[in-house]
Parts: structure tokens; C-alpha cells; sequence
């Protein structure tokens, strides 16, 4: 069968067979992110759904145009790339957040950009879909709780500051029982000390929001004010209105709706003129944290726990606080759509790096003293 260029009607040359192979992966990959933007569009309502209906559309499009060029090679296509089979896969089970992190990785690494066969319409549009996820991965980003931060968090901090302790302390040539007591001394204290920061710090940011969120002042007052002199101007002013909008809303709250009122200058209620994010609770903010943090402290001590000594308990140790590391980076990675991969490698040189600078400063420690 002769292929043919839809636009022009001309007969296109045949491919070669490199040509076929990397076609065949770009429509089984835009077969993939359409599923997976069908996907989450089932679990979505509103404007969320009809986005990402729009995107799966886009991508619809864009198997066409390998399609045309396929010809009758757009048949038994290949697995498409295990990145696309994992996104469909935690699509399914997950949810949106984690995906659409992954997926803005996978629109801004488009291959389009470089290659001559896809048209500049389609990198443009890959260019475009990474901003339209980006958006809705921030969307998700926003939503998580401050205790879903304060989980994460207080658990990268258990690891590694237990593990620096309890390296310090095997430094120094103590024994393992005094080590031991030494790294459920550190998970208790940090714990509590982390839960307390935790409380203090998000019950503070609710107190200076609702320092600065607008009372119901204007409407108790509104009455009794003097209309020639009307002092709701100057608080609308100050919450940020233009002086039109200042005008129109007060005389709106005096009751004057004869005057020439625009409904882009009307507000709903008070709250709604100087909206704050909610910051979560501070209670769920310290019980995350402690959990968090204890659970995070109790690894590098399970080795101890269950009765090694000497070297074998610190690379046991070491080996468990490496891999829970690399985990938190990942996720971390994960949801600001950085790299997972190298987020781990950070968090585990930090890591590793903090316990060995303790280990050599309790071994010059120990020396000294000893």
C-alpha cells in the first residue's frame, strides 16, 4: 500500500526500517498516555476531567500523524516504554498526584523537539502538555496536608540523625547495649522535640492568619455610619481594592444599590475578600511528625534490637538507613517532579555523609578521652 500525505496528497518515501522501529515506540507510547489520561479523567470532575479528556484527545491526534506515516507497519505494535506501563499501572491503584508527577517528567523529556518526522505542531503541543500537568500536579501538591509534610519530613530526619547519633556513639568504642540505649534515647527526645515544633509552628501560622483575616466589623457597623463620611472606603482600601472598587463596595454595604453597580466589583461574603490557605491542623501536624520521626529513628537501632555488635551492627545499619533514605528521597522527588533517581542519591549522600563525619568525631572523641 502506497503511503500518502494527507495534506498534500503526495506520495511519501519509504522509510527506513530504524525509521519503522522508532515510530512504532512513539505510537504505542501516545497509545499509553492517552489510557492514562482517560484514566485519571474517570476519577475527576469538572474542569480537572474535561482537561484531561483534552489531553488524551491531543495525544489521539498525535498517534494519527504516526499512523499515516506507519502505513500498514501500525499494526502489532510494541510494549510501549516501561515508564508509560508504570504510569498506567499507578494510575489505577494511586490516584493522580504521584502520576502527574511522573507524567510532567514524561511531556518535558518529549523526543519531538529533535526529531525531523514529528511536527512542530506536536513538539509544541508536548511543550504545552507539560505546563497543562505541571498546573495539575500543583493543583495535588497544594492539597497535601501539612501532616503528609511533616510524615516525609519528620521521617528523613530520623534517619539520619539517630543514625549520625548512635555512629557517634559507636565511635567512641562504647559498647553496643550503651549504643542501644543511646539511640532509644535519641528517638524518644527527637520525637517529642520534633512533635513540639510541629505544633507550635503550624498552630502559630493559624493564629497569624486569622490575625490578618477580615472580621465581620464592616457589616456591625455599616448602620450607624455617616454616609458623607463613610470610613468603609478606607477599609477596603487597605485590603488591597483600587479606589472605584473601594467606593462601590462600601456604598454597597450601606445599602445603596441605586448607585451604578457593577457586578465585577461585588464580593460574596467578607471571608471571600482576603481567602487564606488552609495550613492543616496542628494536632495532625505533631502526631505525624512524632510517628514519623520515631519510625525513622528506630532503623538505624533494629540491628542493636536484635542483638548484633561491632561492625556487623553499623553495616546493618547503614545498609537499612541507606535504602529508607533513597525511599524518602524518591518520594520527595516524586512530588516536586524532579528527578526520583537523583533525589534518593542526594538524600543517601547526606545522609551517609552526616553519619560518617560523627563516626570520625566520636572516634577522635573517644581517643582523646580515652
Amino acid at each position: 500500500m502506497e503511503r500518502v500525505n494527507a495534506e498534500t496528497e503526495h506520495p511519501l518515501p519509504q522509510p527506513s526500517p530504524e525509521q519503522i522501529r522508532r515510530w512504532r515506540r512513539y505510537l504505542a507510547d501516545e497509545i499509553a498516555e492517552a489510557r492514562l489520561y482517560e484514566q485519571l479523567a474517570q476519577r475527576k470532575s469538572g474542569d480537572q476531567r474535561q482537561i484531561l479528556l483534552g489531553l488524551a484527545e491531543a495525544e489521539r491526534r498525535h498517534q494519527e500523524h504516526w499512523r499515516q506515516l506507519l502505513g500498514q507497519h501500525a499494526e502489532r505494535l510494541p510494549s510501549p516504554s516501561a515508564h508509560r506501563v508504570l504510569l498506567g499501572w499507578m494510575a489505577r491503584i494511586f490516584g493522580s498526584v504521584f502520576v502527574l508527577a511522573l507524567a510532567q517528567r514524561a511531556e518535558a523529556e518529549s523526543p519531538y523537539e529533535d526529531d525531523l518526522d514529528a511536527t512542530r505542531g506536536m513538539a509544541a503541543d508536548e511543550e504545552v502538555h507539560e505546563e497543562v500537568v505541571r498546573a495539575l500536579a500543583a493543583r495535588g501538591r497544594e492539597k497535601l496536608s501539612g501532616g503528609f509534610r511533616a510524615a516525609v519530613f519528620g521521617a528523613n530526619d530520623g534517619l539520619v540523625s539517630n543514625f549520625a547519633l548512635i555512629m557517634g556513639m559507636g565511635g567512641t568504642g562504647v559498647g553496643a547495649t550503651v549504643v542501644l540505649l543511646t539511640g532509644i534515647a535519641g528517638l524518644l527526645s527527637g520525637a517529642l522535640s520534633m512533635a513540639a515544633g510541629e505544633f507550635i509552628s503550624v498552630r502559630s501560622q493559624r493564629e497569624l492568619l486569622d490575625a490578618t483575616r477580615p472580621t465581620q466589623a464592616t457589616l456591625r457597623a455599616a448602620p450607624d455610619l455617616d454616609f458623607d463620611h463613610n470610613e468603609l472606603i478606607l477599609v477596603y482600601r487597605a485590603r488591597g481594592m483600587s479606589a472605584e472598587d473601594a467606593e462601590h463596595r462600601a456604598l454597597e454595604r450601606l445599602g445603596v444599590f441605586d448607585c451604578d453597580c457593577r457586578p465585577d466589583r461585588s464580593f460574596g461574603a467578607e471571608d471571600g475578600e482576603n481567602p487564606h490557605q488552609a495550613v492543616g491542623s496542628a494536632w495532625t501536624a505533631a502526631g505525624s511528625s512524632f510517628c514519623f520521626f520515631a519510625a525513622g529513628a528506630l532503623i538505624p537501632i533494629l540491628p542493636y534490637l536484635f542483638g548484633a555488635t561491632g561492625w556487623l551492627a553499623i553495616g546493618l545499619s547503614a545498609a537499612l538507613v541507606g535504602f529508607a533514605l533513597m525511599c524518602t528521597g524518591a518520594v520527595v522527588g516524586l512530588l516536586s517532579g524532579a528527578s526520583p533517581l537523583r533525589r534518593a542519591l542526594r538524600q543517601l549522600a547526606i545522609g551517609l555523609g552526616a553519619a560518617v563525619i560523627t563516626y570520625a568525631l566520636g572516634s577522635l572523641l573517644g581517643g582523646v578521652l580515652g
